[in-house]
């Protein structure tokens, strides 16, 4: 049973020690403690920690966004000595710093799911291809609508600072609906006239539907909808049933949460890319493990500078050429 402990300020420690003479140790550090998505993480990293025989901390900020106690966990984890951190941050770039300590201190340090800015600030990273899934996407709405060419796309993203795996999931989807996206780097720079607007949404349903009013009042006529997540996509649909307007819009998403692919069952998400927080974690301890013993990391993706963790598109509405999951399939493979 993984022990709850009073420890940093603002920090949910936990640890799981696999016997008093476990020769390696891990910090999993996550963005939140209560995002079903960072649950699932703990969930990996422990049981493969059990298998492994690794004792591994766990700590998390007290909401999404909390550098400052990210870099506390950080520093707790360097003065206790661990061998590696399993980093999910908050804020890639301001984080480079504490993370160039602990590699100087002899930590191994491995990203998670949002690769930091510059990416080689860490040893390696772990990730969804977070650029492929919002490709998976677009394509599958631009090959599933009668008229792509005259969609009117409305686009729902997380905040204003871009943090990577916004832009990377807003920058796929367009590409794959065959729009110009300009500097990959950020998004709204785009001119294609089929683009009505770009809204922010926190992540949450209630920015989701607070941002899907403001675009349906930017342009009442949008029927193609794209959001950051699968919470955000919930919201929007509360908007679009308040305007009458729900069954008429097409929604696509990314995560493949278990709420997410339920709401592809029932309609009101058209398509989900699911990602693997449990694998994603699993395979951080077992790397960290692997190299306290020999020294040696897993390549990369080939083609990639980071290891893909997977990714899949679920729908209740394939189309010809594009491989995907049925509902049953995500339903299987969803977390939270």
């Amino acid at each position: 049973m993984n022990m709850i402990k009073a420890g940093l300020a603002g920090v949910a420690l936990s640890t799981a020690a696999a016997g008093a003479a476990s020769a390696t140790s891990v910090c999993l550090i996550t963005k939140d403690a209560t995002n079903p998505f960072f649950v699932k993480m703990a969930e990996g990293a422990f049981a493969k920690a059990a298998e492994l025989g690794v004792e591994l901390r766990s700590f998390a900020g007290r909401f999404d966004g909390d550098h400052e106690t990210q870099v506390s966990a950080i520093e707790t984890c360097v003065a206790s000595g661990v061998d590696g951190i399993l980093l999910v941050a908050s804020d890639t770039a301001a984080i480079t710093g504490p993370v160039m300590a602990a590699r100087d201190a002899g930590l191994l340090v491995i990203a998670l799911d949002t690769p930091l800015d510059p990416m080689d600030a860490a040893d390696m990273t772990f990730a969804t291809d977070n650029f492929e899934a919002g490709r998976l996407i677009g394509e599958w709405a631009r090959r599933t609508m009668d008229d792509p060419e005259n969609a009117r796309i409305g686009l729902l993203n997380i905040n204003i600072s871009q943090p990577t795996v916004g832009v990377l999931r807003n920058q796929g989807f367009l590409t794959g609906f065959g729009i110009d996206i300009g500097d990959p780097n950020r998004w709204g720079d785009e001119d294609d006239p089929r683009i009505a607007g770009q809204e922010v949404s926190n992540g949450n349903a209630e920015g989701g539907r607070s941002g899907m009013e403001n675009l349906l009042a930017i342009d009442p006529s949008i029927n193609l909808v794209y959001t950051i997540n699968e919470p955000a996509a919930a919201g929007a649909h509360e908007a679009l049933r308040a305007f009458g307007r729900a069954d008429d819009v097409l929604i696509v998403s990314v995560d493949g949460g278990c709420p997410g692919v339920e709401d592809v069952a029932a309609g009101v998400i058209g398509a989900t890319a699911q990602q693997y927080p449990l694998q994603m974690a699993a395979l951080g301890v077992e790397a960290v493990a692997r190299f306290a013993e020999t020294g040696e990391l897993p390549a990369p993706t080939e083609g990639k500078d980071f290891f893909d963790t997977g990714v899949g598109l679920v729908t209740g509405a394939p189309v010809e050429g594009m491989e995907h999951l049925s509902v049953e399939e995500g339903l299987r493979l969803c977390w939270g």
